[in-house]
C-alpha cells in the first residue's frame, strides 16, 4: 500500500478552488500566509515576500488575508498588483525576497482563484515544502506569530511592471527589433492586459490588443489561450503576421499564423529547441517535457540529435527535471515554456519573443516557420468517477496493458487521473487515426462501466 502522505490542500499548481468556498477563503489565506512566514523566516534579517495576483474579483479578498497573514508571521510584504505568474517569480529571485505569491487561478473561470508559491530562487516549491506548510496550517500557530513590535509591513512596488517588462525585452539579443511585425495579442483579460502590449510596441511591433479590458468578471471568458478561436478571428480580420494568445495568469502561450491556424505548445517547444541547438544555446542535449506532449515532437528532436524527456503533468515537474538534468529548455504541449536562461517558471510572453526573433531572422511567414514537425493524431478524452479511481481495478489495468499492446512502436497509450477534479483522462496517439479513434472509444467506455 502507498504510505505516502496525501496533500489535502495543495494540487499540481498550488491551491485552488471557488473563492470564497473551502478552501479558497480568506481564512485559509490568513492561515497559509502565517504558515509560509513562519516556515521561511530563515535568519535574522527582516524578511520579505511579494504578493501579485491577476485580474479577478476575489483576488480583493485573498489579498488582504495573505497579507494579514505574512504581517502577523514577521514578513514585510511587497505588493505588486496585476502582474504575470512568471514576473512574480522573477521580481521574487531579482530583489532577493524569501517568498513570492501569485494569486490566481490561471486559465480557469472567474469564479475560481488559487494561490502559488515561489522560493528565493523564484522556483516553485517542492511536494515535500507543499507538506510542510500543510502540516504547518493544521496547528495552532498562535504562540509562535511575531511580537506586537515584531509585526511586519506592507508597501507597494509601483515599478514592478517596468521592472518585467524591461526583463522580457532582455530576453531578445541585443539590437533585435520586431518593426514590420503585425500582431493580434489576446490577453484574456488577465494579469499581463498592461505588460504584454507596452513590451511589443516597446520593440516596434504593431499591436492590436484584445482581451485587455479587464473587469473582474471576464478572465479567460471566451478570450486567450484556452479560447483561441478568436485570436484566429482577429488575426485574419487584422491581416496580422501572427497571434499570440495568453491565459489569465500568462505563464502559457499559444499562437496562430497568418492563416489563423493554431501553433501549439509542442510546435513552439521545437522551433525554440532547434534554433536554441543551432545557436550552441541549448544544453543538457535536449529538453525536458510532459507524458502529454507528441509523439511527432520527440521524433523531431530525435532527427536532430537531441533528447525529449518525459515528466507528469504539471510545469513545475518540468522544471525540477530541467534542474536535475541541467537542461535550458522545457514546457507543455498547453504552452507553459520555460526557458531557464530568463525564467523560473513557464512565460507565455518570453517564449512568444523567442519565436518572434526566429520570425524576424529567418523573413519566413508563421506557417513555414512555426510548423516544424507533423504531429501523430491524438485524442484526449475525459471520463468522471465518484468514489475510488477506478484506476485501481484490475480489469481496467489489463485493458489498458491491451490497448498499448495493439498500437505497439506505432503509438502511445496514456491514461491518468485529473491532479483537480475527479476525472480519468484517456490519451492515445499514433499513425493509424482510426485506432486511436477506436482505442480511446473503448477505453472511455470501460472505465465508465466500471463507475456505475
Amino acid at each position: 500500500m502507498d504510505q505516502t502522505p496525501k496533500r489535502r490542500l495543495f494540487g499540481t499548481d498550488g491551491i485552488r478552488g471557488t473563492a470564497n468556498t473551502a478552501p479558497m477563503t480568506a481564512e485559509m489565506a490568513l492561515k497559509l500566509g502565517q504558515a509560509a512566514g513562519l516556515l521561511f523566516t530563515r535568519g535574522n534579517h527582516r524578511h520579505r515576500v511579494i504578493i501579485g495576483k491577476d485580474t479577478r474579483l476575489s483576488g480583493y479578498m485573498l489579498e488582504p488575508a495573505l497579507t494579514a497573514g505574512f504581517i502577523s508571521a514577521g514578513m514585510n510584504v511587497t505588493l505588486a498588483g496585476p502582474l504575470p505568474t512568471p514576473a512574480i517569480a522573477m521580481l521574487t529571485r531579482s530583489l532577493r525576497l524569501d517568498l513570492g505569491v501569485v494569486i490566481s487561478a490561471s486559465h480557469n473561470p472567474y469564479e475560481d482563484n488559487g494561490i502559488k508559491l515561489f522560493g528565493p530562487d523564484g522556483a516553485k516549491l517542492s511536494d515535500e515544502t507543499e507538506m510542510e506548510i500543510e502540516a504547518l496550517m493544521a496547528t495552532d500557530l498562535s504562540a509562535r506569530l511575531a511580537a506586537s513590535g515584531k509585526l511586519g509591513r506592507a508597501s507597494r512596488l509601483v515599478d514592478a511592471a517596468g521592472r518585467y517588462i524591461e526583463a522580457a525585452k532582455s530576453s531578445l539579443a541585443r539590437g533585435l527589433r520586431l518593426d514590420g511585425l503585425r500582431i493580434v495579442l489576446d490577453c484574456a483579460h488577465g494579469a499581463a492586459y498592461k505588460v504584454a502590449p507596452a513590451a511589443l510596441w516597446e520593440l516596434g511591433a504593431t499591436v492590436i490588443s484584445i482581451g485587455v479590458e479587464p473587469d473582474g468578471f471576464n478572465i479567460n471568458r471566451e478570450a486567450g489561450s484556452t479560447v483561441p478561436q478568436h485570436l484566429c478571428a482577429a488575426v485574419l480580420e487584422h491581416g496580422a503576421d501572427i497571434g499570440i494568445a495568453l491565459d489569465g495568469d500568462a505563464d502559457r502561450v499559444i499562437l496562430a499564423d497568418e492563416h489563423g491556424e493554431i501553433i501549439d505548445g509542442d510546435q513552439i517547444l521545437g522551433l525554440i529547441a532547434r534554433d536554441m541547438h543551432e545557436a550552441g544555446r541549448l544544453t543538457g542535449g535536449g529538453i525536458v517535457a510532459t507524458v502529454m506532449s507528441n509523439l511527432g515532437l520527440e521524433r523531431f528532436l530525435g532527427a536532430h540529435g537531441l533528447a525529449l524527456h518525459r515528466t507528469k503533468v504539471g510545469d513545475r515537474y518540468v522544471a525540477e527535471a530541467m534542474r536535475e538534468r541541467g537542461i535550458n529548455l522545457g514546457g507543455e504541449q498547453s504552452g507553459h515554456v520555460i526557458l531557464s536562461d530568463f525564467a523560473t517558471t513557464g512565460d507565455g510572453l518570453i517564449a512568444a519573443l523567442q519565436v518572434l526573433a526566429v520570425l524576424v531572422r529567418s523573413g519566413k511567414p508563421a506557417s513555414a516557420a512555426c510548423r516544424v514537425f507533423t504531429p501523430l493524431p491524438q485524442l484526449l478524452r475525459n471520463v468522471r468517477f465518484s468514489g475510488a479511481s477506478p484506476l485501481r481495478l484490475a480489469h481496467i489495468q489489463t485493458a489498458i496493458a491491451q490497448a498499448g499492446e495493439r498500437l505497439g512502436n506505432t503509438g502511445r497509450v496514456l491514461i491518468r487521473p485529473s491532479g483537480t477534479e475527479p476525472l480519468i483522462r484517456v490519451m492515445a496517439e499514433g499513425e493509424d487515426n482510426a485506432l486511436i479513434q477506436t482505442i480511446v472509444g473503448e477505453l472511455c467506455e470501460t472505465i465508465a462501466l466500471a463507475t456505475v
